[in-house]
């Protein structure tokens, strides 16, 4: 059992050494000698301030029109190029853009190292234009609505007042004034009689 396993350990030791030494024989084939930095000064640098913000944004022009490309934090030092005619964005060497520049805004930034040149700031870019919509597309996503008809007003039928004419009675018409004085009489009368009676 021991031998199994002395035999074992051998082949794996075997094994990784001949892929050190593949690995080694490729590594040095592909290695490109490693430049030395030496410390130079950087010139004119600016370090960032950032305003209260814990960074600030590298533009593609001197304005808030351009696009932001990158930023830089709080305290990060980086050369700076130039300034644009007002002083108002500085120019930076900034390796994550297309040209390997960008801009800042000159009041989130320090400038340290000397007084800067004026560079001519790119071209304003073009807006970006907004797509027109299709208008037979737009057409087919249209709901229309049929319009809600109110009720209409129908005036109601003219009210009928009924009016009563006075019965006329077949015959003789007795005066009413007659039967008044009739009846006042029989009232006196009728006064007349309780009086006498209690005296």
């Amino acid at each position: 059992m021991k031998r199994v396993l002395l035999r074992w350990a051998m082949v794996a030791l075997a094994l990784t050494a001949l892929v050190a030494a593949t690995s080694n024989l490729a590594l040095a084939e592909d290695a490109t000698p490693i430049p030395t930095v030496t410390s130079t000064p950087m010139g004119t640098t600016v370090v960032v301030l950032g305003g209260g913000n814990p960074q600030i944004n590298v533009r593609a022009g001197p304005g808030g029109t351009w696009p932001v490309i990158g930023v830089l934090v709080v305290g990060e030092r980086v050369p700076a190029i130039g300034r644009s005619p007002m002083g108002e964005w500085i120019k930076i060497v900034y390796p994550g853009s297309k040209t390997g520049t960008g801009w800042v805004y000159s009041y989130l930034v320090r400038v340290e190292g000397g007084d800067l040149p004026i560079v001519e700031p790119p071209p304003t870019p073009t807006p970006v234009t907004t797509p027109t919509v299709d208008p037979t597309l737009a057409a087919q996503f249209l709901v229309q609505v049929p319009p809600t008809r109110l009720p209409t007003f129908t005036p109601p039928p003219p009210l009928v007042v009924p009016t009563f004419s006075a019965a006329r009675a077949g015959g003789v018409r007795f005066p009413s004034a007659l039967v008044i004085f009739g009846l006042f009489t029989v009232g006196i009368f009728g006064i007349l009689v309780s009086f006498w009676q209690r005296h």
